[in-house]
């Protein structure tokens, strides 16, 4: 998301007057301890969590995922060796979880139902008292799928150790409590939020033991050491104050404009919406083309100066279908025509047609220059 213009006259001081060291005693340095303080007050209070010293900043949401299942397996090991992750996680989950295996650790993935729901039997199966950490994100920035993260929690208590959620995407755009969610570890990124790059948080519920993963000058309670990047985190900081305050008459207002953009592009000949049809983000509308390259639509749509994504944006970048698109089914043809819209506050509904005629005719275009669409048309 945009950085929002609120939090950048917020945050703005701390990339010119206030350049103070957090670690300094100071006046300028002591100056920028107190705004990371407040930061991480704004940040506990709009996750529900017990107190501001549950919350780890970091870089970005890819170290806040690495800490906390690389941190919470190796500190934990003498608790169980092995670790689940949903199917459709983000590969700054999958990636660490499949690492720990060289240090003797079992990994297994949990398979999801074609709309990207967890298979709650199978989760039941796999559970153990030897499972340290199972890790499902609250809803998948692919497909927008919301998954039940309160009734995954009690299970995964019943049977295994500790649950980590992936907020990412969800943060800002449905309530979170982690207390009544019952959640272990929890996962945000700054530009998520309308906040700057450059900053993450990671939740730890009272009494979870991690390992740092980056050593150094001990910052952060010693879990991720590092000059703190203050003018991410005063951001990331007020743009979860202003989400706190504005999410849900927002997301109540991008909801009819979702739906509308929805209806509009499945008009299309062979187009599909991917993803839950209803328990899905509010922001959120993913579709999948028959016969066409997710590559060539996202080029396309840029020149109508409509920027959108094919799978993940972190892996757009990439040849290979989305481990998303692939999880909930889909052949690797069809993965490869996925297209992701995300809509945000400068979104109106005004912004359905053009944007629906302009994904019409980037389809129609592609497809007569698709061997497989004439194909197809015989």
């Amino acid at each position: 998301m945009p950085i929002d213009r609120r939090v950048f006259e917020f945050a703005k001081p701390f990339l010119s007057s206030s350049h103070g060291n957090p670690s300094s005693l100071h006046s300028v340095g002591l100056e920028a301890r107190r705004a990371v303080e407040e930061s991480r007050k704004k940040i506990a209070e709009f996750i529900h969590a017990e107190n501001e010293n549950t919350i780890i900043f970091t870089a970005g949401a890819t170290e806040a995922n690495n800490l906390a299942v690389k941190g919470t397996a190796l500190r934990n090991i003498t608790q169980g060796k092995s670790v689940i992750a949903s199917a459709i996680e983000h590969m700054s989950v999958l990636n660490p979880m499949k690492e720990l295996q060289k240090n003797g650790f079992t990994f297994a993935t949990l398979p999801v139902d074609s709309t990207g729901m967890v298979d709650f039997k199978k989760l039941e199966t796999m559970l153990t008292k030897n499972t340290v950490l199972t890790s499902v994100m609250y809803a998948n920035n692919e497909i927008g799928t919301i998954e039940p993260i309160p009734e995954i929690s009690t299970l995964v208590h019943e049977k295994g150790i500790y649950l980590h959620v992936d907020a990412v995407a969800a943060a800002g755009r449905i309530p979170i409590d982690v207390q009544k969610d019952g959640i272990d570890l929890l996962t945000l990124s700054s530009n998520d939020l309308y906040g700057p790059q450059g900053a993450g948080a990671l939740y730890v519920k009272p009494g979870v033991k991690l390992q740092s993963v980056l050593l150094g000058g001990g910052q952060e309670r010693g879990l991720r050491s590092g000059t703190e990047n203050i003018f991410a985190i005063v951001g990331m900081g007020e743009a979860a104050r202003i989400a706190q305050q504005e999410a849900q008459q927002e997301n109540k207002r991008l909801v009819p404009i979702r739906n509308k953009l929805i209806k509009e592009i499945l008009t299309i000949d062979q187009s599909f919406l991917t993803g839950h049809p209803i328990q899905r983000l509010p922001h959120h509308a993913s579709f999948r083309f028959s016969y066409i390259e997710g590559e060539s639509i996202l080029l396309n749509m840029d020149m109508y100066d409509i920027q959108v994504s094919t799978g993940s944006a972190c892996s757009s970048k990439t040849l290979e279908p989305s481990h998303v698109l692939l999880a909930i089914g889909l052949k690797h043809e069809e993965a490869h025509g996925s297209m992701v819209l995300t809509l945000g506050r400068s979104t109106t509904m005004d912004d359905v047609q053009p944007v629906s005629k302009a994904t019409n005719e980037t389809v129609q275009r592609l497809r007569k220059l698709s061997p497989m669409s004439q194909e197809w048309r015989k």
